[in-house]
């Protein structure tokens, strides 16, 4: 009988020892400036409560994310978890059987329809993501060069360009932090930044949808020809400078203002020795209403064929809770939390940018809904055409009306929007 207990025992050990064997996640996602935080915050909390998941950060810089992405999940070497871009590209991969569906996920009903609508079916019916943030868009200052050349914070778009001349006239330093090598931050920084205050936000987004306007249309045009007028104040040989470069530039104290959004505050707080400043994208004129991209930005889906479904899960419905909402809008400050948890962010810039909300009226990219899928139909991607286009303009080989018409054509070959 001894005997036979001391079996039990051991053979209870053992299963338990195995059922404790350590489970490694492989997180894919574009932020490669979140790394640290990943690996120095987030995944130690989540590793306290679950010790027998080990959790990877595995990055890949912005621009290649796409295509890297794609390559790994067709070939079967794609991570566990998956950093969902909002809207098109991820229902794309929804609908390719590449991510699992999370409707029924525990913890799920934290979110609104709202915050969900980024990574839902069109149907409303299948949700194939966690929600974790949305960005808004603006500009950065440097308040000590502002303060030493006697400047204002500009509100309307005169106001602006008055502000950049004088910082050119100076000569110390360059007016604009941005380049055009990579070519999406001037559709992400510029166009989708200062553009919702001439298209006036929602308004003109849900009209895109429904086909009753163009991107040829007079607020499009202008929002080229206000890129194209920030050429002479843009870094000498902007033509070759990238997202980084852009980044250092304005860090080192050598640029005065850095048209960006929320998603920088962390890595500038970080680096600049400089007091920083936001301000909104300045209006036509004073009093008009100011339109933000408040944009739902980035949510966390599961790889459909990974090996550990089940502790994928677990970490998914860590993130539908308060502990994950504070943790990572504090961690990564400037990206606030789409779940309905009351949350309290300690980051001054931060809430500044959350205050915008209750001043300005918000709208999300107008590239991003439904109207990027022209790749499905053998047309260009929309979003890319407009990274290629902004970038065309502000280099100074394609004019506005010449953008407008280019991606407005390639819009009309595949979409037909119901009447």
């Amino acid at each position: 009988m001894k005997n036979l207990l001391s079996l039990a025992l051991f053979l209870l050990i053992a299963v338990s020892t195995f059922g404790q064997d350590k489970v490694t996640l492989t997180v894919e996602s574009w932020r490669n400036d979140d790394l640290a935080i990943w690996a120095d915050q987030i995944i130690p909390a989540f590793e306290k409560k679950y010790p027998n998941i080990h959790v990877v950060f595995s990055p890949t810089p912005p621009a290649e994310y796409n295509g890297v992405l794609n390559s790994k999940l067709e070939g079967g070497t794609a991570g566990d978890l998956i950093t969902a871009r909002p809207f098109d590209a991820s229902l794309a991969l929804y609908q390719r059987g590449y991510l699992a569906d999370l409707t029924t996920l525990p913890g799920m009903n934290n979110f609104s329809a709202v915050a969900k609508s980024a990574w839902v079916t069109d149907d409303g019916k299948h949700v194939f993501a966690v929600p974790m943030a949305s960005v808004i868009h603006g500009f950065f200052y440097n308040k000590d060069i502002f303060k030493k050349l006697n400047l204002e914070v500009p509100q309307t778009k005169a106001e602006f360009m008055q502000v950049l001349e004088a910082v050119k006239k100076d000569g110390r330093y360059v007016p604009i932090a941005m380049g055009t090598a990579d070519m999406w931050e001037t559709a992400t920084m510029g166009f989708q930044n200062i553009g919702p205050n001439n298209w006036k936000g929602e308004e003109g987004r849900q009209a895109l949808l429904k086909g009753t306007a163009k991107f040829t249309d007079e607020p499009y045009i202008k929002t080229w020809e206000e890129l194209a007028s920030w050429a002479p104040y843009l870094p000498r040989g902007y033509q070759a400078v990238k997202y980084s470069d852009a980044q250092q530039l304005f860090t080192l104290g050598k640029a005065a203002i850095y048209p960006a959004g929320s998603w920088e505050i962390w890595l500038f707080e970080k680096d600049a020795a400089f007091d920083l400043g936001i301000f909104p994208p300045p209006v036509d004129r004073k009093g008009d209403t100011v339109y933000i991209s408040d944009h739902t930005d980035i949510a966390l889906g599961m790889n459909a064929a990974t090996r550990h479904p089940d502790e994928a899960k677990k970490f998914l419905e860590w993130m539908t809770t308060s502990e994950f909402a504070s943790l990572y809008s504090n961690a990564v400050a400037g990206f606030f939390t789409l779940s309905n948890h009351r949350i309290t962010l300690k980051d001054p810039l931060a809430n500044e940018f959350l205050s915008w909300r209750k001043t300005c009226k918000s709208t999300i990219r107008n590239s991003y809904q439904i109207l990027s899928r022209g790749d499905q139909f053998g047309a260009p991607n929309l979003e890319n055409d407009l990274w290629q286009v902004s970038a065309a303009v502000m280099n100074g080989t394609m004019t506005p009306e010449e953008a407008g018409k280019l991606v407005q054509d390639h819009l009309d070959k595949w979409y037909k929007p119901a009447k």
